[in-house]
């Protein structure tokens, strides 16, 4: 008989931090810098149950990486429901671009950021500045692009036309050589033909994309998608299984690239660690959350294998709290002045 009270999501205003504490064995940690959306895809349900776009003040981001870079993780990554909207209700409005620069400033221990999925129309000038000009940017960037043509797009209302994203992908590789994209893709949506199909398909080649996130078509109730004009499961099916093909291709010729490569690594569980691009690869024998330098040996298609060339001075870490360098963190670190 217990009473519950539930409140209109579209009535709140104001984000509050959910942290994740990430990994046990503090690799990488997750900070939520943003919830809800004010979009409205006619495939997603999601802001009915987030409600619209909300942003934590910069101050907290940068006070809350402060405190979990000094309890040990090297790694950091901003997340949202829709982060390239991150600001539009603070005051002033600062975009994504401005809360990297700021975190980057004010956090000098942290060795690396990582961004979660983003829209690349949201993309600002101060985001595109920071990856070409700080190393602890990750050059690894997972972008919401859903279809590769415009029709398809509009009926989805996409905010991006094609174009666009190809133009993105082509801005971002002139200002950070060597970086990595991957991409969330739905097949089938309803009325889809093969030939738009076919456009999706040749965007991964178009964008050079590496990393797909494939996702049949699935209609949410109460959605405008849900009652357009529905491609059959059985096709649907296909389709999503030709564009994993496609993805996986594209993977194992990103891999056969990083042939003799060297550089570093932050190990994560079970023998597996990723380097800057977000790439994987397995080195036997290392504990979680090491960060050393890594020679490609091969690779199987998936993951690159390798082994461990050095651990650099200011590279390596341990990942117990108690070394001498976290306690130096946590002496220097101080709480930033209101952003």
């Amino acid at each position: 008989n217990e009473r519950v009270s539930v409140s209109d999501i579209m009535t709140v205003k104001a984000a509050k931090p959910q942290l994740i504490d990430g990994l046990k064995e503090r690799t990488r940690a997750f900070v939520q810098v943003q919830n809800g959306c004010d979009h409205r895809c006619t495939f997603c349900i999601i802001p009915f149950g987030r409600g619209n776009s909300r942003s934590v003040p910069m101050g907290q981001i940068v006070g809350e990486i402060g405190k979990l870079v000094a309890n040990g993780y090297a790694e950091v990554v901003l997340t949202g429901v829709d982060i390239t909207s991150y600001g539009g209700d603070l005051p002033g409005q600062p975009k994504l671009g401005a809360l990297v620069k700021q975190v980057l400033k004010h956090v000098p221990e942290l060795k690396r950021l990582r961004l979660s999925s983003l829209d690349c129309i949201e993309a600002d000038d101060d985001l595109v500045d920071a990856l070409g000009t700080d190393h602890r940017l990750m050059p690894h960037l997972h972008l919401s692009l859903q279809a590769g043509d415009d029709l398809i797009l509009k009926r989805m209302k996409r905010r991006h036309t094609r174009a666009e994203a190809v133009e993105f992908c082509k801005t971002l590789r002139a200002a950070r050589p060597g970086i990595v994209f991957g991409a969330d893709f739905i097949a089938g949506f309803p009325t889809e033909t093969e030939q738009h199909f076919q456009r999706t398909l040749d965007l991964v080649g178009d964008c050079g994309l590496t990393h797909l996130h494939v996702f049949p078509f699935s209609p949410r109730p109460g959605t405008p998608a849900s009652r357009m004009p529905p491609v059959a499961p059985v096709v649907i099916k296909a389709r999503a299984a030709r564009l994993r093909a496609r993805g996986a291709e594209a993977l194992a010729a990103h891999l056969a690239g990083k042939a003799g490569y060297s550089g570093a690594v932050l190990m994560e569980r079970g023998g597996l660690g990723r380097f800057d691009d977000f790439t994987p690869v397995r080195v036997e024998g290392l504990a979680a959350g090491t960060l050393l330098q890594v020679q490609v040996t091969g690779h199987n298609g998936r993951e690159l294998s390798g082994g461990a060339v050095c651990r650099p001075g200011g590279l390596g870490r341990e990942t117990s709290a108690a070394t001498d360098g976290l306690e130096n963190q946590r002496r220097k670190f101080r709480s930033p002045l209101e952003l």
